[in-house]
């Protein structure tokens, strides 16, 4: 997922320095809610990870 984000944040830097503002700003704004939906994620596998911590050998 953050693969996708960073893809979208290359377009919107891309379509920004060609003029394309709508192009960009849409490219920008997907970018940023699957950067904040991959961060989340995150903290809630690191939450999980810590709470289950390690299992009986």
């Amino acid at each position: 997922m953050l693969g996708w984000a960073l893809t979208f944040l290359v377009v919107a830097l891309i379509a920004g320095l060609l003029g394309f503002t709508s192009i960009a700003g849409a490219a920008m704004g997907i970018a940023k809610i699957l950067f904040f939906v991959f961060l989340v994620l995150f903290v809630v596998s690191l939450v999980m990870h810590m709470v289950r911590g390690r299992g009986a050998l």
